[in-house]
């Protein structure tokens, strides 16, 4: 959004009496408009001018730490006031977060340009003052260095200006370029002026409530340039004992009656009196600002060291409470005016931009406003209480809602834009722009096969065509509702013979969208196949033909999530399993090689009915307590899920069970670092447990397998054993080394003594300790994880490479 002319001001006004006769201020002045470099370029955060006072004049912003990254674009846009920006597929963070804010302290401007500082520090100011450093100036044509007053230079020269030095008449001494008093000034070195701006410039400075007497004067040079002289006296008031900050956002602001300076003593007076009733009802009608105590407590002990006040300090306060606002996300929070001086009592006061409308977009293609398929209710809900009418502006929130309305994964493009509220001052309307999905999409990913013809080498025939093919229809009645599905097999030619599907229908919003009870119900049917590690051989044994475990059937369930990654979930599973061997016919048993090469098919049995087919249905509750976090980029927090297969005596052979799992994984972080984008991540402990446990009716399909790469690292799948009962333990200690992190671990899994109650023993058949450790070390490469794990019970060795996390 553009900024306007007024800007973060000081300005001298007689709003309060004073205790003594002509005091030079008893109010600063601010008004609430951002342009600092740095700032523009990320956040511009531009609120109407608030002071109750005119001729508002520039103050330096304060510098705010740069947005932590999220895992979706964040974009800050000048053009617009500070707007977060998400857009797919290809997220990054664009912005760098908050910029500083002006506040109070400054001077106040006087007449018709209204902003130098804006001035300086837009581009349409630097070109300005490029383009007049190429314009041609007059030499002064006095004699080399003379000091000349500002009325005996020509109207009719364009004087360019060398240096500018600022004198301190109370200190006696010439005040360096960090003072912010340079901060007032919109003369630049090597500027080219007239005699009238060289005036307007110290009508500016002397009317702005920051001096008390304040020159400008100029001392020529021999190369036809002359030198800006500004000598001041530093405004000062009486000691104050007490800070009070208050929030003066959306109040209306008076229009103080011009004191005529013909005025008796007695009308002064009744002006000066009318002057403080007023204050006092502005200060009755406002409301407590969200400024700690602790940090008032600071100011107010800056106020007692510093003992008289003067304006250097009321900068430095403006600048200590808005640090706070801006370190808080508070980014359209700003200081406009101190109140109450010449007394025992400063009063800060703040616009912290309150929201007073919440406006939500839907926009085409082409960025038009059009009419959106998505209710309303769907978004609202989505969004922070902190974002809502009645609450200031924070920029967490926003970002809270940018994660949360993205998650429900029905638009292609998210912006969160606050813009000043014209009607009403100090006020912040937030926009949220949407561009929808389209409704219905397909998708069709192919992967070809080549398997040895009759001679041992591929032909024509050979070539299997295999893949997935997918749909899906999204925010069905504009509820978020969905029907998705899905078919994979691995040729195309032939599909029955390991043909997988998936149909699945989503309802969020079980409750009503405008309930606050957040459940989700879906149903779905499905077949799979997936190979058991339950028949694995151990170590040393002949490779044990494969079991392939067929799982058909239905699926409901309703999810209720407490937090973003806190939920419960329980349901009803019917389905028939079937046991197949690697010509895909049923199989009974288990499979073993004979010495003679052959194979024997009196292993352990597959299935619970001993037919190779099973039909049952159970109760299915999980619940998962998750507080992680990522600081820097690693995981840190605490994980803990909770499972629970109950069988009800339904299907073959009446299976009744429990069956029960427990999973906790502690991330701890050994040091603690500085958050922010680029900042290095710190190291973590990593410690996890597992323990699952059967009673009752347990086919061997079901039973809980021991080694692979989610389970003891260095092992196969199912290597160490199957049981009834087992026991994981690990840990990982993580060091990160440039973009990324180096490992070591140890792990170990045991069948707490179990495997033999599984049915037909398949731990003992086919050679399997039963217990196992392993430890070694890796490094994470993107997506994959290049591990070298030992295998302690062979005391062996090997490289692993992996995808996706352990824990």
């Amino acid at each position: 959004m553009a900024a306007t002319g007024h800007l973060p001001a000081v300005n001298l006004a007689h709003s309060l009496p004073s205790r003594r006769k002509l005091a030079p201020a008893t109010a600063y002045n601010t008004s609430a408009n951002t342009a600092a470099s740095g700032f523009c370029a990320a956040v511009k955060c531009d609120l109407p001018a608030h002071a109750p006072l005119q001729n508002p004049k520039p103050i330096k912003p304060t510098a705010i730490k740069p947005l932590l990254s999220v895992t979706k674009t964040l974009a800050f846009s000048a053009a617009t006031g500070i707007v977060l920006h998400l857009a797919s597929p290809s997220p990054s963070f664009i912005g760098n977060g908050p910029g500083g804010t002006g506040g109070s302290g400054g001077g106040g401007g006087g007449g018709g340009d209204g902003g130098s500082w804006f001035r300086l520090f837009t581009p349409a100011a630097i070109a300005k003052d490029d383009e007049s450093q190429a314009q041609e100036w007059d030499s002064h044509g006095l004699p080399a260095n003379i000091v000349v007053q500002l009325n005996k230079l020509s109207a009719f020269k364009k004087y360019k200006v060398s240096d500018i030095l600022f004198f301190d008449r109370r200190r006696g001494t010439t005040v360096g370029t960090e003072d912010s008093f340079f901060e007032m000034v919109s003369l630049r070195p090597g500027g080219i002026y007239t005699k009238t701006q060289l005036q307007k410039e110290l009508e500016t400075l002397a009317t702005c409530g920051m001096f008390e007497k304040v020159d400008l004067e100029g001392k020529t040079n021999p190369d036809g340039t002359i030198g800006a002289m500004i000598s001041f006296l530093e405004s000062t008031w009486q000691s104050a004992e007490r800070f009070r900050c208050i929030n003066v956002g959306l109040m209306p602001q008076s229009k103080p009656i011009e004191m005529d300076p013909d005025m008796t003593e007695k009308e002064r007076l009744e002006y000066f009196r009318s002057q403080e009733k007023d204050y006092r009802r502005r200060i009755e009608k406002s409301r407590p600002c969200l400024l700690p105590m602790a940090v008032q407590r600071e100011v107010l002990q800056m106020l007692r060291e510093q003992g008289t006040v003067s304006a250097r300090l009321l900068q430095r306060i403006r600048d200590r409470v808005q640090k706070w606002y801006q370190d808080e996300g508070y980014a359209c929070a700003q200081v406009v005016n101190f109140g109450n001086l010449n007394t025992k009592e400063v009063v800060c006061e703040v616009v912290e931009g309150d929201i007073t409308q919440l406006a939500i977009q839907f926009q085409d293609k082409l960025g038009n406003v059009c009419e959106g398929n998505t209710q309303l209710g769907v978004v609202r809900r989505e969004l922070p209480r902190q974002l809502r009418q009645g609450h200031v502006f924070n920029i967490e929130a926003g970002k809270q809602a940018l994660r949360n309305i993205n998650s429900l994964a029905l638009f292609s493009n998210i912006e969160v834009n606050p813009r000043p509220d014209e009607k009403n001052e100090g006020g912040i309307i937030v926009e949220i722009k949407l561009k929808e999905l389209e409704q219905k999409s397909a998708e069709v990913s192919t992967e070809w096969s080549i398997v040895p013809g009759r001679g041992g080498g591929p032909t024509l025939a050979s070539i299997q065509p295999g893949g997935t093919v997918s749909f899906e229809h999204r925010n069905l009645k504009g509820l978020n509702r969905s029907i998705l599905g899905s078919v994979t097999t691995s040729n195309f030619l032939n599909p029955q013979d390991d043909l997988s599907f998936k149909l699945e229908y989503v309802h969020p919003y079980l409750d009503g969208i405008y309930n606050p009870r957040n459940r989700t119900f879906k149903a779905s049917c499905f077949n799979s196949r997936k190979l058991s590690p339950v028949f694995t051989g151990g170590p040393g044994v002949d490779e044990v033909p494969p079991i392939w475990v067929d799982r058909a059937g239905v699926k409901a369930n309703i999810t209720e999530n407490f937090t973003r990654q806190s939920k419960f979930t329980y349901g009803l599973v019917m389905e028939e399993i079937t046991a197949r061997d690697e010509s895909s016919h049923i199989s009974p048993n288990g499979q073993r090689v004979l010495p003679s090469g052959g194979i024997s098919a009196d292993g352990p049995p597959t299935t619970l009915s001993g037919t190779g087919i099973d039909r049952m249905a159970f109760g299915q509750a999980n619940i998962t307590r998750d507080n992680t976090r990522f600081v820097n980029g690693t995981i840190v927090g605490e994980r803990n899920v909770f499972q629970l297969d109950q069988g009800l005596g339904i299907g073959s052979k009446f299976p009744f069970f429990n069956r029960h799992q427990l999973t906790v994984t502690q991330f701890i972080q050994l040091k603690q670092v500085e958050e922010g984008a680029g900042k290095p991540p710190p190291p973590v402990l990593v410690l996890h447990g597992h323990y699952g446990g059967c009673v009752g009716d347990l086919p061997s399909y079901d039973a809980f397998t021991l080694g692979g790469p989610y389970s003891v690292r260095g092992y196969n799948m199912g290597e160490i054993g199957a049981a009834r009962n087992i026991l994981e333990l690990a840990a990982e200690l993580r060091i990160p080394v440039r973009n990324t992190h180096v490992y070591a671990f140890a792990e170990h899994g045991n069948d707490l003594g179990s495997s033999k109650d599984v049915k037909g023993n398949p731990t003992e058949v086919y050679r399997r300790m039963g217990h196992g450790s392993s430890y070694g070390l890796g490094v994470k490469l993107g997506l994959v994880r290049a591990e070298y794990a030992v295998d302690h019970n062979s005391g062996t060795g090997a490289i692993f490479f992996r995808f996706g996390e352990r824990f």
